[in-house]
């Protein structure tokens, strides 16, 4: 699966885009993202920590599963599948 970072999310990552192999849910693709670039990927990505199964998402974060918002879908719990594109932006705000 296809993972992008926008913004200074990138700063995070160290890259703008990296593929990774199949994870079963949004939940469980943002654990394992947080444990391979660490902390200051973590506190934006679930702010109140995690722990398998009852995190959710943080409020500074936007995640898109093949261009739909998790919150709109099953926030955490959102199935995936091997060839979903997911994007991981920062909440903007300006005027």
């Amino acid at each position: 699966m296809r993972v992008r970072f926008f913004a200074y999310i990138r700063n995070f990552t160290g890259c703008s885009e990296a593929d990774f192999s199949h994870k079963e849910t949004a939940g469980e693709l943002a654990r394992f993202l947080c444990d391979r670039y660490g902390k200051n990927l973590s506190l934006k990505i679930f702010p109140g920590g995690y722990s398998k199964g009852d995190e959710e998402f943080g409020p500074e974060i936007i995640i898109l599963v093949n261009g739909r918002h998790v919150c709109h879908l099953q926030r955490t719990k959102t199935p995936l599948n091997d060839d979903d594109r997911v994007d991981i932006f920062p909440v903007v705000a300006g005027g």
